[in-house]
């Protein structure tokens, strides 16, 4: 009797073991199967990724903004004379009539203290669209040379320091009206000596750079007008 026993127990480890090993053997063909799909489904999902990035950026494009040019030139005209520096000058006059040997006798002088200012800049007014041209993103700029808009006397703080007049003559009413109008001739003068004219060009393009910057030019070059 236990003979048969035997055969049934050895017949039942081969059935396991057989089994096993089909089981085995279908998680790895599964695995293998798999691992080969998903090798051969990547460079198909990345083609599909680049063209859904494609099709996004055609449906969604990033916008180029180009500004209008006669809409920067009106900007810019509407500055028309474009001040940008001041100087404050004072400078000593003598004027004088008659003098020499009988200059205590005949003779007018007096001394003017002047006070003055002197305002430059660059006149935007006669600006036109063919002074501006776009070149590989780089705005080229055609502008007028600085100018001296006014140079004037401060009435307020300018004065008479000294006047001699000779025992036998009157004041003479114009000597003051000449030494105002020299003085303001020399206040130009003195302010030009300075650099009032280099410095305003400087201002000019420093302050339309930033405007053109904020109009959507990042790249200015400013080109003097001879």
């Amino acid at each position: 009797m236990e003979k048969p026993k035997s055969s049934f127990n050895l017949v039942t480890f081969l059935l396991v073991l057989l089994l096993i090993t089909i089981i085995g053997a279908v998680v790895f063909f599964a695995y293998t199967i798999n691992t080969a799909f998903t090798t051969a489904l990547t460079p198909i999902q990345n083609v599909n990724q680049t063209l859904s990035t494609q099709v996004s950026k055609l449906l969604n494009p990033t916008p180029t903004v180009i500004p209008d040019p006669v809409t920067i030139i009106r900007e810019v005209q509407s500055l028309a004379r474009l001040e940008t520096i001041q100087y404050s000058v004072e400078k000593v006059i003598t004027a004088e009539l008659n003098q020499g040997v009988l200059g205590p006798l005949f003779g007018d002088r007096l001394l003017f203290v002047a006070h003055g200012y002197v305002i430059a800049g660059v006149d935007l007014s006669a600006l036109g669209t063919e002074d501006l041209k776009l070149d590989d993103d780089v705005l080229y700029v055609s502008l007028p040379k600085a100018e001296v808009f006014v140079a004037t006397l401060d009435n307020e703080k300018s004065y008479v320091y000294d006047r001699d007049t000779g025992f036998l003559r009157k004041g003479d009413v114009e000597l003051e009206t000449n030494a105002r109008q020299v003085a303001e001739g020399a206040i130009k003068t003195a302010a030009l000596e300075d650099g009032i004219l280099e410095q305003a060009q400087q201002n000019a393009e420093v302050y339309l750079e930033r405007l053109f910057n904020n109009l959507g030019y990042t790249k200015v070059v400013f080109e003097i007008v001879k």
